[in-house]
């Protein structure tokens, strides 16, 4: 089996805790009250819906020609 790496974002949420996206699978969304809960929340998360690809023989996502920038702009009120 081939080896897999997906970026993950969290988003802390007001009410406390924080949501997980994976961006590469879309509708792979979890959550955990803390970044560690969070983490090991995607990773089920993230294996439970390539399990559900490879059932379906449907193609498996790769971010290998994925660049990421980060983009900082100050807004005037």
């Amino acid at each position: 089996m081939k080896s897999l790496t997906y970026r993950v974002l969290l988003n802390k949420e007001p009410e406390g805790g924080y949501t997980v996206t994976v961006p590469s699978l879309p509708g792979c969304i979890t959550y955990g009250e803390t970044v560690d809960e969070a983490m090991v929340m995607a990773k089920e998360a993230i294996e439970l819906y390539v399990e559900s690809l490879v059932e379906n023989n449907e193609p498996i996502p790769d971010e290998t020609n994925t660049l990421e920038y980060s983009i900082t702009l100050t807004a005037t009120a």
